[in-house]
Parts: C-alpha cells; structure tokens; sequence
C-alpha cells in the first residue's frame, strides 16, 4: 500500500461519530448513516467510528464490524475513513484491524490498551504485532486520561521507524511539550492529530495535521471551517473560530464523552440519546447547560 497517498489525505477534521442506540438500546444503523450524512453535507474532512465517541467498550465484536460496515457503506470513498479498532485485549484488536482491512477502511486508529497499564515494552510489543498483522496504515491513539497509561515519545518514535504502516498518532495529551516532542522525534511529515478540543487549534500552529474532536458531532460545519482556514493561511479566521468553539467544547465535557454530545444531537433531533449502561445521559442540570449553549450557537433543537 502507498502510505504516502492516504498520508496526504489525512488532513483537517475527522469526526469520531458516536454510535447511536434506540430505545432498547439496539443499535440504530439508520441513524449512524444519518449521523455520517450530516457530517459529509458539512464539509467533515474525514470519519471515524467505535472510537472513544463511539462507546466501543460497550460493543460486542460482531457489533463494531458491523458499525465499521454500516459506516464504510455510508462513506462510500468520499472521504478517508478510519475506524477504532483498538481494545484492552490484543488478540481482538488484532482481528478487529484485520477486519477493519477487510472491509475497506483507509486506516485504523488503535488506542493503547485500557485498564491493563502496560510498560513501555510491552506497549512497543503490542503496537509493533498489530502493525505487522495488516497492511492497512496504523493511527496510534494515546489517552492517557482514560487508558491510565502514557505512551512515551521514545516509544512512539521506535514503533515510527520499525513498522511504516503506523504513519501517526491522535493524542488526547494536555501535555503540549510531550506533543511538542512527537513531531521532534517521530519527524514532521508524521501525521498529529488532536485529540483535545482546546489544543485542536495550538496543534496544528505546530505542525499537527488535524483533529479528532467530539464536538464536530455537534458543529462540524465550524471544526471543518477551522481547519480549512489554517491550511488556506488565514490565520486570523482560524483563531477566531478556536475561541468561538470553546464555550461549546467546554460544555460537553463537564460530563464523560459522549454522554454530552448524545444529549446534545438528541435535543438537536438527530438521534435518540441513549446510552448503554455503565454509561448514561448527564444530570438534568448540566442538560439545561448544553440546551442553553446550543441555543446561543443557533443551533436549531428539535427537542427543547
């Protein structure tokens, strides 16, 4: 495979689209499609799926193939596609990447596995396996808020150099020098992606090539917009829109993602907002919160 070709491409914003559930909590496929369709009428540069945003913790195997299905169908090449195919068991991530290659996907986004707290080693070990597994490109995700573990730049550089097909990383790291540093070492046509709304905009001043940001569920028309104005130099709207952004960022993470991100696409009429259990909809109050600030975007609710 050419990973320079799908390099190219990787650029802007890639909305990790949540996984919509009805009432049983059921998956609603028709919802999914709905969710990628209004994504792609709004200038979305790339999707991706069962990713944090996409409670893939919450999913069985055979539901995340089918999801990356229903989502690669939906996409039909319009825009490069790069679902999550990490796990906190490796045997499965490595037979959700092989999948994920099967079906079609431009790239797999892989996150360092959760709960386990594995060393250095041991994440190079993991990485490394996955990456030989398949010929598709390998984005690394590290977040460490909710994995409990950092991949260091050390790491992430080895891996860089050993396996070609791991051609970037989406980092949900408040830590900017680390970020800083990824660029340093694993060289800068590696492909950074935030993954902390805040940073989305600092990052690509650096060199980052985009951004992974739940809340273009929410408004991607404006994170698209962002992106579109840095890449075309104009600074002066890029920055006005990163500060134009972040009351909304704010808003939906008082609560864990995506509870707040389904409250809001469900007052907006997009989906039935439901979780699956462990998670659930935030309090009524911080529902009040979100209603107040999507108004205050003009964003038109359905479900006032």
């Amino acid at each position: 495979m050419d990973y320079q070709e799908i390099k190219a491409k990787l650029r802007g914003s890639m909305t990790p689209v949540v996984t919509p559930f009805k009432e049983n909590h059921a998956i609603d496929f028709e919802g999914l499609s709905a969710l990628i369709e209004f994504q792609l009428e709004n200038g979305t540069h790339a999707i991706s799926v069962t990713g944090t945003s996409g409670e893939p913790s919450s999913l069985t195997e055979e539901e995340r193939i089918k999801v990356i299905e229903t989502a690669h169908k939906t996409i039909n090449g319009r825009v490069p596609f790069v679902p999550g195919t990490g796990s906190t068991n490796h045997e499965e991530t490595v037979r959700m990447t092989k999948k994920a290659e099967e079906i079609g996907a431009d790239a797999a986004l892989v996150i360092v596995p959760y709960y386990n707290k594995p060393n250095q080693h041991a994440l190079y070990k993991h990485f490394k396996t996955v990456a030989d597994s398949v010929d598709i490109p390998i984005i690394v995700y590290n977040i460490p808020g909710r994995t409990a573990q950092n991949l260091h730049v050390d790491t992430l550089a080895h891996l860089s150099k050993d396996c070609p097909n791991i051609i970037g990383v989406k980092e949900s790291n408040k830590d900017f020098e680390h970020v800083n540093r990824v660029l340093l070492k694993c060289g800068r046509d590696f492909l950074l992606f935030s993954g902390i709304e805040l940073l989305c905009y600092p990052m690509l001043a650096i060199g980052g090539a985009g951004s992974v940001s739940a809340t273009a569920n929410v408004l991607p028309g404006k994170v698209a917009q962002m992106h579109d104005a840095w890449f075309e130099g104009d600074v002066v709207t890029a920055q006005k829109l990163h500060y134009e952004l972040m009351e909304l960022n704010d808003v939906l993470f008082k609560d864990t993602n995506p509870a707040p991100v389904k409250a809001a696409l469900g007052m907006m009429g997009k989906i039935e907002p439901h979780l699956r259990l462990p998670m659930d909809l935030p309090s009524e109050e911080l529902q009040n919160e979100i209603r107040q600030t999507l108004n205050k975007y003009g964003i038109n609710l359905q479900y006032a």
